[in-house]
């Protein structure tokens, strides 16, 4: 077995951030982007089946609330290094919410301007979020999905000159993932079992990166990649078109003929991001499962009754397939799931349709057992 070190080095990865358990945190830090990453695992009691090991990584403990934070350090840290972003420059990019948002608390950071372009189907909030953060976030029609927000996000970066950061194909993405979230979990596991690795995908970066170095130091470890039943684009063997620019293919030419809509916010945009093509060819992947919108809803919700781990519908679709792939283990497996993001994204969407916020019959009932502060109907 290679070192959590070598394994990173063998990869290729570049930057300066050292390696270390999720543990590890410091607790002074210079700026908030030196608080990416090293994110806790944590077990899963009351939901675990008897003689299996359930861990969660919880990327929602990022700065910003999701893996995505991961990302945009990435992107703005490899812009600067080859000299693509500048004092001042403003960066545009396509987003379901969670990207957008990292990027503009690292372009608040570092003094950039930063604008979004996010279909018009996702949840309100991210809009708030990302403008709070300063700011200007563009939405595009609904129907016409993930190709139709990168499609304005290209022509608006043409237009303006501005740097399109375009985390659907940046080498920056995976590489980043290979020097801190595949490390992390290594170190984490160091002298444990870690059977099974499940994730699902939006761009595909957590899946390519941290997947190259969990199967180059654990070539036994089964990485299960998730996506959306309503979406099944890896499994239908359907190619994605692609635009080629400069002599390589990229971004999406077109969406891609197996998507339909799903509840699943943040994963399986309606196209095969080039990042998690690579991973994809790589063969990383030694299952892909689908997962039904609802039952990712229920799961979310259950995370946080029973295990007070509050995520959003990705989490929960991640963590309704580790589930699955426990009721089928060999007694004494170790599986670990990753949990993309905070539940708190998803205040407008169906995973809080039934959660109301007036009081129902029993808190009336409860309310009313006492005299005092009584809300009258």
């Amino acid at each position: 077995m290679i070192s959590v070190k070598s394994a990173a080095r063998a990869l290729g990865a570049a930057g300066s951030r050292p390696i270390a358990s999720s543990a590890s945190r410091r607790a002074v830090y210079n700026n908030i982007t030196e608080t990416i990453g090293r994110t806790p695992v944590v077990k899963i009691n009351k939901m675990a089946p008897a003689g299996i090991d359930l861990y969660a990584k919880l990327e929602y403990f990022n700065p910003l609330s999701s893996v995505k934070d991961r990302l945009a350090i990435a992107i703005i840290e490899a812009g600067e290094k080859d000299g693509s972003i500048k004092p001042g420059c403003t960066i545009v990019e396509a987003t379901s919410g969670n990207t957008g948002i990292a990027l503009a608390m690292v372009c608040a950071q570092r003094g950039y301007n930063f604008v979004a372009t996010m279909a018009a189907s996702f949840s309100v909030e991210r809009r708030k979020v990302m403008r709070s953060l300063g700011a200007k976030v563009i939405v595009t029609p609904a129907p016409l999905g993930g190709t139709g927000m990168v499609l304005k996000a290209e022509e608006l970066a043409e237009k303006h000159g501005w740097v399109l950061a375009r985390q659907f194909e940046t080498e920056a993405n995976a590489a980043y993932h290979a020097q801190t979230t595949g490390p992390e979990i290594l170190s984490d596991f160091a002298g444990k079992r870690l059977d099974y690795w499940v994730t699902g995908y939006g761009t595909g970066g957590t899946f390519q990166g941290a997947g190259k170095v969990i199967k180059q130091a654990r070539p036994d470890t089964q990485i299960v990649l998730v996506e959306p039943k309503a979406a099944p684009l890896v499994t239908s063997g359907t190619p994605q078109p692609r635009k080629e620019v400069l002599g390589k293919f990229g971004a999406p030419a077109s969406g891609h003929p197996s998507w339909t809509p799903h509840p699943i916010q943040g994963w399986t945009p309606n196209f095969i991001s080039q990042v998690l093509d690579e991973g994809l060819k790589l063969n990383l992947q030694d299952e892909v499962r689908l997962v039904d919108g609802q039952d990712a809803i229920n799961t979310a919700l259950d995370l946080a009754k029973k295990e007070g781990i509050f995520t959003g519908t990705s989490g929960g679709a991640t963590m309704c397939t580790a589930l699955e792939v426990c009721k089928t283990a060999p007694a004494g497996s170790t599986v670990l799931c990753m949990i993309p993001d905070t539940a708190e994204r998803y205040l407008s969407t169906p995973l809080f349709g039934g959660i109301d916020s007036e009081m129902d019959a029993e808190e009336v009932k409860i309310s009313e057992s006492t005299p005092s502060a009584v809300l009258s109907a």
